[in-house]
């Protein structure tokens, strides 16, 4: 079966994370800004697809090349064998990215890639008229970074985020692969209890109960390269297949969100539902400042409001002491807090033990860590 070159997209900050979750899934990596590179079949581009749980997209690196004019583009890209990946019917829009290059004009790339490939194809097909491009799509990227080009291939289509279970959302929800790269950088594991207090839609606690269950999170999707010609339905099956028999289904989890908006907690149930999760989770109506729990060595995951807004800033920050109040005195559990707000750890009441810089969307965020105090060791007798 054939090689490709491939990379994992990512969000800025967690690289390290996707790293990591590839390696666990049996991959060498080179972990770069904003992507990982690794080495994969078909099968490869499946099964990473489906099992990804902080990345973007995967995506195949067709050609790299260095230009500097639009002539050397349009050369490089049509001596690519485009045919071993684009059918004579495929439709092939192509998206572009320039930084730092003499070939700044991001509209212009994109036309030359599409002429070249184009040109590359009637020729190839033996076209005289335009491409019909009435087939699958094959969805091209030209990037262009200090002169150097990256011709790329879109396997995913939507990005990973999109699950498929989020059926209601509240007003700034995280995205579903950002709340996973949250969980992995805490301590928790599935034999132990996990809060979100400020849950909103449900995200973080339902891709902790992903991760509690080993439920690949892309199951209940379909990618674009599920619809290319030279993708086997029967390959696409085999590695659902395989996702589906290592379900843990047997574990019993301890996984709670809460928020104090009722009308949150209940779009959180219906999309735990939708995700087939809502035996795994309990959800209730509850105010940060009436937060309590006789359960132990948890971890608590939280991605309150920010209060960028000026107007906002007072409450958001009166939350964040409130925060403090209740669980800085939980010195078994570890609490992990995202937010803008550098100034969160004054009004918490507590210097974190960690903090790493994260960027949720665009915006530059910090995530706080309050590690558990560590148990005495029992002394042998």
């Amino acid at each position: 079966m054939k090689k490709f070159h491939l990379y994992a997209a990512t969000a800025s900050g967690i690289e390290a994370i996707a790293g990591r979750e590839l390696r666990d899934l049996g991959y060498e990596t080179q972990v770069e800004n904003g992507r990982v590179r690794f080495d994969g079949t078909i099968e490869d581009i499946l099964r990473t697809n489906l099992w990804l749980r902080t990345a973007d997209r995967v995506r195949i690196i067709v050609a790299e090349f260095d230009a500097m004019t639009f002539d050397e583009l349009f050369e490089a890209t049509k001596a690519v064998a485009w045919d071993e990946l684009l059918p004579m019917d495929a439709a092939f829009p192509v998206e572009g990215r320039s930084k730092k290059s003499q070939l700044h004009s991001v509209p212009d790339a994109q036309a030359i890639v599409k002429k070249a490939v184009a040109t590359k194809l009637a020729a190839v097909y033996h076209r005289r008229t335009r491409m019909p491009e009435t087939g699958a799509t094959y969805p091209l990227e030209v990037m262009i970074d200090k002169d150097h080009v990256m011709l790329t291939l879109d396997t995913t289509g939507p990005s990973l985020f999109k699950r498929g279970y989020r059926v209601g959302k509240g007003g700034a929800p995280i995205k579903e692969n950002m709340a996973a790269a949250l969980i992995a950088l805490t301590s928790w594991h599935k034999d132990m209890p996990f809060w979100d207090p400020v849950c909103g839609s449900g995200t973080i606690p339902i891709e902790a109960a992903l991760i509690g269950r080993n439920l690949a999170p892309g199951f209940n999707r379909d990618f674009t390269c599920e619809s290319w010609d030279w993708v086997p339905q029967e390959l696409s099956d085999k590695v659902r297949d395989e996702a589906d028999a290592k379900a843990d289904y047997d574990t019993p989890l301890q996984i709670f969100g809460s928020d104090i908006d009722e009308n949150m907690v209940a779009i959180a149930k219906k999309n735990a539902q939708e995700a087939g999760l809502s035996q795994d989770i309990t959800f209730r109506q509850l105010a940060v400042q009436d937060f309590e729990t006789d359960l132990k060595h948890g971890v608590i995951v939280a991605n309150p409001p920010y209060g960028e807004r000026l107007s906002d800033q007072a409450s958001v920050r009166e939350l964040y002491k409130q925060m403090g109040d209740v669980f800085r005195p939980m010195t078994d559990w570890s609490t992990y807090v995202l937010t803008a707000d550098l100034e969160f750890e004054h009004f918490y009441g507590k210097k974190a033990t960690k903090t790493r810089k994260l960027y949720n969307g665009a915006l530059r965020t910090d995530y706080f860590q309050f590690w558990a105090q560590r148990q005495p060791r029992r002394s042998k007798e």
